[in-house]
């Protein structure tokens, strides 16, 4: 009983002291609530951060303010190229109208002073043969010689202007300075219409404008064009323009252009060369030639058939005959000359000759600027020398094929002009 109660007691106590243990580790003193202040690391971040936003604002309000800056400046640019190209735009309507009543007129001239002329040869004549079978030398002998001489003289004076401004060959000019600036008044007008024209699109218009003054003016005084130059020159009515030259090696081609088109341009040129403007060049020393000798011959004949009625009644048949076949054959060389209008036809010859010219000069100078990028497009280009030559593509590569062939592997030149228009 004793052993029992002194159990109970012993175990009463190791579970009185196991609980406070469990107690003690459970009931832990409460720490006092600290709140700790901003670290100055934070405090620094965020200012910097806050300075970068600040920055960035600052200089997206810059980027900004520049590119409305550079735009409104842009645009102000483009409206003043197109204001200027509209003005260039006036004059060349004004030139093209100014021409074409010019050329009109000059027309006019050619036929009446033709037919004027033919009339006073014509009546000169008869009136030598009415003298040459008057009998006698009284008072009608005498005013039939007269008549005849006046009237021969008067034609040599009018055939001496003729044959100097050649009427045909000044209308023959009027109608291609009329088209040239038709050209150019669809070129500028196609400038303003794609939009963005640039004071180098503005500085060529006039080039070009002053260009084709300098090539086919109007007065007939002072700057007329030699109408009897030494030798046959092709017109040139476009401005001087050299492509940049210098040494400049070429990575990989791009803007349409590859070697491939490159030398097919260079074929076209070679065949321009040897075949168009050489067969222009010579018919145009023909016709030159032909229009001298007429220009000479008709008042050569108009003055003797003056000087040959004068003798007419002395007695002598020779100077009966004389004045009749000088003025048969003046009205005939006058008509063949200023009805045929070889000087026209020259003036035509020296047109197409500039036609190939200007074709040279664009391709050598578009091939002799080395930066592709301010090139024209090649695939353009290739396309306008196509239509300009009256052939396709295919048949344009297929001309600078044949060309190239003859002039490496040698054999039978190839029989064809490079324009199938002219």
């Amino acid at each position: 009983m004793a052993s029992m109660l002194k159990t109970s007691v012993i175990t009463s106590c190791s579970l009185t002291s196991s609980k406070r243990v469990i107690n003690a580790a459970i009931h832990l003193p409460k720490l006092p609530n600290i709140s700790l202040p901003p670290t100055k690391i934070q405090t620094s971040r965020k200012q910097l951060l806050d300075h970068q936003q600040l920055i960035l604002e600052n200089n997206n309000n810059k980027n900004n303010t520049q590119i409305l800056h550079d735009q409104q400046q842009e645009n102000s640019t483009n409206s003043k190229a197109i204001v200027q190209l509209y003005a260039v735009l006036e004059a060349v309507s004004d030139r093209v109208e100014m021409h074409q009543n010019i050329g009109e007129q000059r027309n006019n001239w050619n036929n009446l002073l033709l037919n004027s002329i033919n009339m006073i040869t014509l009546a000169a004549t008869t009136m030598s043969g009415v003298a040459a079978v008057t009998s006698g030398e009284g008072a009608p002998l005498l005013a039939l010689k007269l008549s005849s001489a006046l009237l021969f003289s008067a034609a040599t004076g009018l055939l001496l202007i003729m044959n100097k401004i050649q009427p045909s060959q000044l209308t023959e000019e009027q109608r291609n300075a009329t088209r040239f600036f038709k050209h150019l008044q669809s070129e500028i007008q196609t400038i303003i219409d794609i939009g963005n024209p640039t004071e180098e699109d503005v500085k060529g218009a006039m080039e070009k404008v002053l260009a084709l003054d300098k090539a086919y003016p109007l007065p007939l005084l002072g700057v007329m064009l030699e109408k009897f130059p030494a030798m046959y020159e092709p017109a040139v009515w476009w401005p001087s323009k050299k492509g940049k030259t210098q040494s400049k090696k070429m990575g990989k081609m791009n803007n349409g252009w590859s070697k491939d088109l490159e030398m097919e341009m260079r074929e076209v040129v070679e065949v321009i060369k040897r075949k168009d403007a050489e067969d222009y060049d010579r018919l145009g020393n023909i016709a030159l030639k032909i229009n001298k000798s007429l220009a000479i011959a008709g008042p050569l004949l108009t003055g003797i058939a003056a000087i040959g009625s004068s003798f007419i009644g002395n007695g002598s048949s020779l100077a009966a005959f004389v004045p009749l076949l000088a003025g048969s054959l003046a009205a005939a060389v006058n008509t063949f000359e200023h009805g045929g209008q070889v000087g026209m036809v020259f003036e035509m010859y020296r047109t197409s000759g500039g036609f190939f010219k200007l074709l040279e000069t664009s391709i050598e100078s578009t091939l002799g600027e080395k930066d592709l990028e301010k090139r024209e497009n090649g695939e353009l280009f290739e396309m306008k020398m196509a239509l300009k030559l009256g052939r396709s593509i295919s048949n344009l590569r297929e001309l600078a094929s044949k060309s190239a062939s003859y002039r490496m592997e040698g054999g039978v030149e190839i029989d064809e002009f490079a324009s199938k228009i002219f």
